[in-house]
């Protein structure tokens, strides 16, 4: 059987992750794309970057967005939030703070599953010599659901 998620673990779910699918509108049509993450409880919103491009000049003319994240263990085993908001451009010094929360909780998780360690700060530096400089965004979430199956 289905059930609801309570706040609880849709927030666990939220930290134990970092990799979500993010849906928003662009040009009159749906997108849905893969999305690096990092979430941050005390503000309760998502930290992410991106490069110019499509996806943000959409987000920027249609600021709201949803993220799902979803785990599974089984075919009968799984967990999902789905999260509401608006997407929030950051700049100057609240980006490099943010930039650096979002590095650092990375890396936090990456460590904790047995992933190794990734420099995402020389990361970015690398690309802003030859991409330019990433944009930094927060996602302030407006509401979230959760649901989850359990044999």
């Amino acid at each position: 059987m289905i059930k609801d998620l309570s706040e609880e673990r849709i927030s666990d779910l939220l930290q134990r992750n970092y990799i979500g699918s993010m849906g928003f509108i662009a040009q009159s049509a749906p997108y849905v794309l893969p999305v690096t993450y990092y979430y941050d409880p005390q503000n309760q919103s998502i930290i992410s970057y991106s490069m110019e491009g499509h996806k943000v000049d959409s987000l920027r003319e249609s600021p709201e967005v949803s993220l799902l994240v979803f785990e599974q263990d089984a075919m009968d085993r799984w967990r999902s939030a789905l999260i509401h908001g608006t997407f929030e451009e950051l700049e100057g010094i609240d980006a490099k703070f943010y930039l650096k929360e979002f590095s650092e909780g990375i890396q936090k998780l990456m460590a904790e599953k047995g992933l190794g360690s990734t420099h995402f700060i020389d990361e970015f530096s690398s690309k802003s010599e030859t991409e330019g400089i990433p944009l930094v965004y927060r996602i302030r979430i407006t509401d979230w659901s959760g649901k989850f199956r359990d044999g």
